[in-house]
């Protein structure tokens, strides 16, 4: 071969290694710069992150928009609570109520140990409470928050604030005296979240008698729509069923009116005067309000 076609060969396989080279020390530098990949659970604090500065700023719909995006990646992580805890608070400040009640509905069923639980119960009523109708639409949520209430209160029902803080001073000089006492401490630490929940307690204590009312409210209200129609028989139930079950209710003495009333209209004398005479015992100052009635039952009941 020529000497100088050796040559060019040479240099032309010489510039080709170290192209080659400089190529691979390029792709080599490029990769040692990208950022590690990033897994579910930095995404998952990293979201929720985001969502609680956005809650903290109040921006509850972005709050929430944030946090339904790591439903399903938090799942069986340290934050799945958290993420479900805050994602409830979220829908409930931005009055989406069916949904909080879903989200604190769903942390109490998966995750049972969790330090939420205690307040997911109480806000879980609190979302039926809001979601709870007048009295004359289905009462389905008033039935739920009664429920979620009474249980709640099954559970964290607290005693007389007085007591608790009676206890609460107690165990505060005690540990005066011995602050590396863990019973004292924890004691101490119990007696004081009972205080805290004290206005959780009232609330709740507060609210089932009112959602008695309308429960008593929408049975009356349908006993008198019975009436209206002329349908005495199922009104007469109606009103036995306010009778029954709410006695506690403004309702209860209207409603055993209504039970004389409609006896009367089906020619029912001997029970009507029973229904009276049980009226007038216990409101014995009514006689002259049920005089019309009275009279008329009288008449009847001798002549039948």
């Amino acid at each position: 071969m020529d000497t100088g076609v050796s040559m060019k060969m040479g240099k032309w396989l010489f510039r080709s290694a170290f192209l080659l080279i400089a190529c691979a020390s390029m792709g080599l530098s490029a990769c040692s710069t990208q950022k590690p990949a990033v897994t579910a659970e930095t995404q998952v604090k990293e979201g929720y992150q985001r969502a609680s500065e956005l809650y903290g700023e109040q921006e509850y719909e972005k709050a929430a928009a944030e946090l339904e995006t790591l439903l399903f990646s938090s799942r069986a992580t340290a934050l799945e609570d958290d993420v479900l805890f805050l994602l409830a608070n979220s829908y409930y400040q931005s009055k989406q109520y069916l949904l909080s009640s879903d989200m604190f509905d769903r942390l109490l069923q998966q995750v049972p140990r969790s330090p939420f639980i205690e307040e997911s119960g109480f806000m879980l009523a609190r979302s039926y409470e809001k979601l709870s109708p007048g009295y004359e639409l289905d009462q389905d949520y008033t039935r739920k928050a009664i429920a979620s209430y009474s249980r709640w209160l099954g559970v964290y029902g607290t005693r007389d604030s007085l007591a608790i803080s009676r206890d609460i001073d107690t165990y505060r000089e005690l540990l005066k005296i011995n602050p590396e006492n863990p019973s004292y401490r924890e004691r101490f630490m119990e007696f004081d979240s009972e205080l805290k929940r004290q206005g959780s307690v009232t609330h709740a204590m507060m609210a089932i008698p009112v959602l008695y009312d309308k429960l008593a409210a929408s049975a009356y209200s349908v006993a008198r729509q019975y009436v209206v129609l002329k349908k005495y028989k199922a009104a007469g139930i109606s009103f036995d069923e306010v009778v029954r079950r709410y006695p506690d209710t403004p309702w209860y003495r209207s409603a055993l009116v209504g039970q004389i009333e409609v006896l009367v209209k089906r020619g029912k004398w001997f029970d009507a005067r029973t229904a009276l005479d049980r009226f007038l015992q216990k409101y014995p100052e009514s006689l002259d309000e049920m005089k019309g009635l009275r009279d008329e039952i009288l008449v009847n009941f001798s002549n039948s």
